[in-house]
């Protein structure tokens, strides 16, 4: 039944998506602003650890449950990770009822036409079954739009739709998250742009599956209702995007139905140097406010 379970929390219970999957790229800048300097490790094993301690103290904060934390996005060293004894994604299910997906791109190639693809998967069916074993629920993929680039955003799009249809086929539920960056000067036209090319190509989505769509806040409040209302579309998640918490939260209220996927916005305040008290206090505040946002609009 933990399927079916899964898929009534993700598909329409309240809540938000924590994103706890900085790459190795992210990863050091996550940990300064967590207060936890470079000096503090000398290899990448050493400094994945620390991004590991940092993300299991966050699970195990008692704020952190399905009450008001629908689902959490992994990276992958920490899927392949323990809490307390027990595989993170079993963790985060068994004792916390929070949703378990897994970030699965390998980055960015290099931008073109505006835009910048993701970096060709060839072990993703690999990585897709191990996650399955792992009671993983679905993935998370991530390109960017730099422009209102008609040809860029149309190759942007049936990439994630491309690689969407490979992890669906796995039996996992597919977050497509084409962001568009938000401090361009045409991001209401590229995201014009982005809600035809969707639209497009939902009509490839297999029949009897659903996907979800992890998509920048919008300039125009409820640019994406439509498909936020399609059968084929499981949830639409908004990404903070460099927004200051607050500013996120203000612009998700304002998009009817849509939740948030938060990374950075959700860490801001939590400092490794704090009590766990002190921590447990902020995170809650912090999930509190997220959660208001994400059932406001």
């Amino acid at each position: 039944m933990t399927q079916a379970e899964m898929t009534a929390q993700a598909a329409s219970k309240d809540g938000f998506i924590a994103a706890l999957d900085q790459s190795g790229g992210s990863t050091p800048k996550a940990l300064k602003l967590y207060g936890v300097d470079e000096s503090a490790w000398s290899n990448d094993e050493e400094m994945f650890a620390l991004i590991h301690d940092m993300r299991a103290r966050i699970i195990k904060s008692p704020a952190f449950t399905g009450d008001k934390v629908m689902g959490a996005i992994l990276f992958e060293r920490t899927m392949d990770g323990d809490i307390d004894g027990t595989p993170t994604a079993q963790y985060l299910w068994e004792k916390c009822g929070v949703v378990p997906f897994l970030k699965v791109d390998k980055g960015l190639a290099d931008a073109e036409d505006g835009v910048k693809l993701m970096k060709p998967m060839p072990d993703l069916d690999a990585l897709l079954t191990r996650a399955v074993s792992k009671g993983v629920f679905g993935t998370k993929m991530r390109s960017v739009i730099d422009a209102a680039n008609p040809k860029g955003i149309a190759a942007n799009v049936a990439q994630q739709f491309a690689v969407g249809k490979q992890i669906l086929a796995h039996g996992l539920v597919p977050i497509l998250e084409p962001e568009v960056t938000i401090t361009i000067e045409d991001k209401a036209e590229a995201e014009d742009i982005l809600l035809a090319e969707i639209a497009k190509n939902l009509d490839d989505v297999p029949a009897g599956k659903q996907i979800m769509l992890k998509l920048s806040l919008p300039t125009k409040p409820n640019q994406y209702k439509s498909l936020i209302d399609d059968p084929r579309v499981m949830r639409v998640v908004a990404l903070s995007g460099g927004y200051s918490r607050e500013e996120a939260n203000a612009k998700l209220a304002q998009n009817t139905d849509m939740i948030a996927s938060f990374s950075r916005a959700l860490t801001e305040g939590l400092s490794a140097n704090q009590s766990d008290d002190d921590f447990n206090a902020t995170l809650a505040t912090t999930i509190g406010s997220i959660f208001e946002a994400s059932r406001a609009g």
